[in-house]
């Protein structure tokens, strides 16, 4: 019997034949260099609490953060964009992150949701139409894709679409549409033909948000304040045909969209904004053990402290080495739903032990709103939720790696 359990070698070839160098080049990190300068300039510790307070998106920021370039990290140089660079656009979510999910999550919106879905699932219409404003900063699209009674079995959506001529009429509801009343296109995911064929009948649709019959309804919920997460419905919404990702050739093609392009990078997108907030929160921490001073010293002096912030450092070494490295992988469009999962796993509850232990290290002042480590909290207890599940990524991990992949 024990012959039949795969052996650790197998689980750990992943790994050979990786050129594992988390070095950054002089791109990188005058990439990080200048999305530093710009977040102390435009995006200020006291308009990140008023962001988050009012759940605003700045959408002044947004622009001015559109004339770096780094919208165009994900889309080709002949739509003019930078080329397709994932380990610099983690880089770009980072260090947003650690300031503000009010600009992180759209800036994900437009060069993940939009950018990276067109090029890899659009028509070549669609890409000379679209990618030019993804660039500009001038396109975002909201994820339609979970529902009331759907979470990450996918491929049982409900929401239906039916050809009518040259238009697509939809009907149906989505839950947890974040960020859908801020964005051009909802990038909405519809049965498009019989239930019981799962995955051969769903297709991807874009749908304006002010189209006639939608109607979107805010969730309030307790953090990623900026880019609100909404309930959408919809009730006899007309479309052009041509609002069908892939054009007529995409239509029931929306699960192969899905698992081929859209799940493995958003993984990594949700473990940026986790190492993100959780640099912020080690940083906060950090600085305040440095300055309050208990029993005539400061807490850093003391061994309990000295111990949760070496945790604290580790935890984020290790996830920030494991999202470059999976980065790079995908990076160079290797196989990598091992890698994504593990680091969407990891990253994602260590920026939840992180930013707790920021609190627990502020004590009091860690639970109101006149210090920063509050809001740390409320952002990081999502992150293990959003973009799959801690639950799923560990069926995932084991599914694909008992399966070889």
């Amino acid at each position: 019997m024990l012959s039949e359990t795969p052996s650790i070698d197998n689980i750990d070839s992943t790994l050979e034949g990786d050129e594992v160098d988390f070095a950054e080049t002089t791109e990188t990190k005058q990439l990080r260099a200048t999305l530093r300068r710009f977040v102390e300039k435009e995006m200020p510790r006291e308009a990140a609490a008023r962001w988050d307070r009012e759940n605003h998106f700045p959408r002044d920021v947004f622009d001015k953060l559109a004339t770096l370039g780094v919208m165009g990290l994900t889309v080709p140089e002949q739509y003019g964009g930078a080329g397709r660079d994932i380990v610099a656009t983690m880089i770009t979510i980072e260090e947003l992150s650690r300031r503000s999910l009010a600009v992180s999550v759209p800036y994900i919106m437009a060069a993940c949701y939009a950018g990276m879905n067109l090029v890899e699932c659009g028509s070549e219409a669609q890409k000379e139409a679209l990618l030019p404003k993804v660039v500009d900063g001038r396109l975002m699209f909201a994820y339609g894709w979970t529902e009331p009674d759907i979470g990450a079995d996918l491929a049982s959506v409900k929401t239906r679409a039916e050809r009518v001529g040259e238009k697509v009429v939809i009907n149906g509801a989505k839950r947890f549409c974040s960020g859908a009343a801020i964005s051009d296109y909802i990038y909405t995911l519809v049965r498009s033909g019989a239930e019981g064929d799962r995955y051969r009948n769903l297709s991807m649709v874009l749908v304006p948000p002010n189209t006639p019959g939608v109607t979107i309804t805010p969730i309030d919920s307790l953090g990623m304040k900026g880019a609100a997460t909404t309930d959408v419905t919809f009730e006899n919404v007309e479309v052009p045909a041509s609002n069908i990702i892939g054009g007529d050739a995409g239509w029931h093609q929306g699960w192969s969209m899905l698992v081929g392009s859209g799940l493995d990078v958003e993984k990594l997108e949700v473990a940026a904004v986790a190492v993100g907030v959780a640099t912020a929160a080690l940083e906060d921490a950090w600085q305040y053990a440095h300055e309050r001073r208990q029993f005539g010293k400061t807490i850093n002096e003391y061994q309990s402290i000295r111990h949760k912030l070496a945790d604290m450092q580790t935890r984020l070494h290790a996830s920030r080495l494991m999202l470059y490295h999976a980065a790079s992988k995908a990076n160079r469009h290797e196989r990598c739903a091992v890698e994504t999962s593990m680091t969407k796993l990891y990253a994602a509850e260590a920026a939840k032990e992180i930013a707790l232990e920021c609190q627990t290290i502020f004590g009091a002042y860690g639970y109101v709103k006149e210090f920063d480590a509050e809001r740390y909290v409320r952002d990081a207890l999502l992150i293990p939720i959003m973009g799959g599940s801690s639950a799923i990524q560990r069926n995932n991990i084991y599914k694909w790696t008992n399966a070889g992949l």
